[in-house]
């Protein structure tokens, strides 16, 4: 193998460790901080898009309450992020507030919503 093969290889493995293995593993480090940080009466959001208060906790599952009296068993993992803290208690809040269907959305809001899209 010649040294300008080489080279193109040792450039190219640096190149993808940058753009797509070293942002995943911050994300899990963020993910996994997040789900150590979780406490009872935070407000959650599940992967599959399920809001609740934690309520307590078992070994890999949490207990969220879903509504009043109505309790479910959700996967640790499948926490997607804490949504109702407190300014300054570490993660930030992670969801928007909700736009009510009577009130319409400015035009920064509109253009914002066409990017994220």
């Amino acid at each position: 193998m010649n040294p300008s093969a080489l080279l193109l290889l040792v450039v190219a493995f640096g190149f993808l460790y940058f753009v797509l293995i070293r942002p995943q593993k911050r994300r899990q480090q963020t993910q996994r901080q997040m789900l150590s940080d979780l406490k009872e009466g935070d407000e959650i959001v599940t992967a599959g898009g399920l809001y609740g208060e934690v309520t307590g906790f078992e070994e890999d599952d949490v207990l969220v309450r879903i509504a009043p009296e109505v309790e479910v068993k959700v996967a640790r993992r499948a926490i997607g992020g804490v949504v109702n803290r407190e300014p300054g208690e570490g993660e930030p809040v992670t969801a928007e507030e909700p736009v009510s269907a009577d009130e319409p959305l400015t035009a920064e809001e509109r253009d914002k919503d066409s990017a994220d899209r």
